[in-house]
């Protein structure tokens, strides 16, 4: 079946972040300090991307990285740098505050896609952006704590740099940024040797940890594999829009696994979300006639 590039960019950008919902559980589940944590999430994804793309792209493989030259090694530091903002947000602030700072994310990739590419979203994007943002507040308003300024501002240089990767990738559509996805999860893992106690202390754990980290790494990889590949087929604050499902879909697999129910308003806001971007997809898709 030929798909349009609008239905390979909304089914890439849907299937991704679906894969990545299950995060904050294995967040929750793997009880090791963050540096240690980020460390593991440069890991397991670098090794399982080394694999597959050494085997697609064999005698081509060390090329692959030149070919995406300057654009491809921006991408990959504004990766990493997003990786360790959240971490720092993480650490600095209570999530509350850090998906608050995170769900800005579409607003972020809308401007800079304005700016740097000239793609301007139209009143129903900003509406939807809007719209989404807001039901974030909603959900969160009685958890957000002020006077935390360092912990807000590092999440608010995460959905900027997680933006701006992802205008990177736009600008460079016809360019597989793959090989830069896995050169910005080496630089990842490379990043807490600077903060960690001793490197002993990343062999510290039990098996049923490691399982859960191969989990979580597994899942990172094919979701930002996934959501790499998105923005060559429609506009990066598109893809970012569906970012938002993860901040409400979460809580979910918390709630099945955990048995940590959430709150009335998150259901409340999780659904509203759902069914805005439900119907943003639909209508765009019934605007290319693909219905």
């Amino acid at each position: 079946m030929n798909l349009t590039d609008k239905q390979k960019g909304i089914s890439l950008s849907l299937f991704g972040v679906l894969i990545i919902t299950p995060d904050s559980l294995f967040i929750r589940l793997v009880d090791i300090p963050s540096w240690e944590l980020l460390f593991y999430r440069g890991l397991i994804p670098l090794i399982i991307l080394f694999i597959a793309l050494i085997s697609y792209y064999r005698k081509n493989f060390i090329n692959s990285f030149f070919i995406n030259g300057i654009a491809g090694l921006f991408y990959a530091i504004l990766v990493a740098l997003g990786n360790v903002t959240f971490v720092l947000s993480i650490q600095n602030t209570n999530v509350a505050n850090t998906l608050i700072m995170v769900a800005l994310t579409p607003f972020a990739t809308a401007v800079l896609s304005s700016i740097f590419l000239k793609e301007h979203p139209s009143k129903k994007m900003w509406l939807t952006i809007l719209s989404c943002f807001l039901c974030v507040l909603f959900i969160f308003y009685d958890s957000y704590q002020g006077g935390r300024f360092i912990g807000d501002f590092f999440g608010f240089l995460t959905a900027i740099f997680i933006g701006g990767s992802a205008v990177v990738v736009r600008y460079s559509k016809l360019v597989n940024f793959l090989p830069s996805l896995l050169t910005s999860k080496l630089l990842t893992l490379m990043i807490p040797f600077i903060f960690i106690n001793s490197i002993s202390d990343l062999y510290e754990i039990d098996m049923n940890t490691l399982y859960l980290i191969i989990g979580m790494g597994a899942c990172l990889c094919l979701a930002l594999s996934f959501m790499t590949l998105a923005p060559r087929y429609i506009p990066a604050y598109e893809v970012e829009i569906f970012f938002v499902l993860e901040t409400i879909l979460g809580p979910v697999w918390v709630w099945l696994v955990i048995l940590e129910a959430p709150t009335s308003k998150t259901i409340i806001g999780g659904v509203i979300i759902i069914l805005i971007i439900l119907a943003y997809t639909l209508s765009e898709l019934k605007k290319s006639r693909l219905l």
